[in-house]
């Protein structure tokens, strides 16, 4: 059975704000576009948590509906969230599921992988996805090299990556916290 997959997130933590935007396309397998208005980013815990998740469809969002249930139980804190969802999967808790998700609120950006791993990017700037090494790349660029906001960056970024990715449309979901 074919997969559905195809996706592209980044987020930009820039000057106290941070953006997380997604494209909209669904694919199955490498020749169908399913649908291309699927909403992969979304706000969680009373609207200050941002979440986008990549991967296969099922895997995506029951890593999203495990981490709420963390968000929820550890009041917000994304750290221990994170660390604690990473936890869960480390001792068993999760399957074997095939997922990436990028979280933000307004002090922290972490990604966080199917694996259990929580990984905090360097430079405020990461990207998940098909055509996430496109966004990070542009976004990487324009954030050294512009004074566009996170806001900016992130929709900036996507769009190189749509024109690159076969697996990346131009209808975008985009969130800042």
């Amino acid at each position: 059975m074919e997969q559905f997959r195809g996706t592209t997130i980044v987020a930009v933590k820039k000057d106290g704000k941070t953006v997380i935007a997604g494209d909209g396309q669904v694919t199955m397998g490498q020749s169908v576009i399913l649908k291309g208005t699927a909403h992969k980013v979304r706000r969680l815990y009373d609207n200050k948590v941002v979440v986008g998740f990549a991967g296969g469809t099922a895997d995506a969002f029951a890593m999203c509906e495990e981490f709420e249930k963390m968000l929820n139980k550890y009041s917000g804190s994304l750290m221990r969230s994170s660390v604690e969802y990473a936890k869960s999967i480390r001792n068993g808790v999760k399957s074997n599921t095939e997922a990436l998700m990028i979280v933000a609120d307004k002090d922290s950006l972490f990604i966080l992988t199917s694996m259990g791993d929580v990984i905090e990017p360097d430079d405020g700037v990461c990207a998940i996805g098909s055509g996430g090494n496109y966004a990070l790349s542009a976004a990487k660029a324009l954030i050294r090299n512009t004074d566009l906001s996170a806001k900016d960056i992130a929709i900036k970024s996507m769009e190189i990556a749509s024109d690159i990715c076969v697996f990346t449309n131009s209808n975008y979901v985009v969130e800042e916290v």
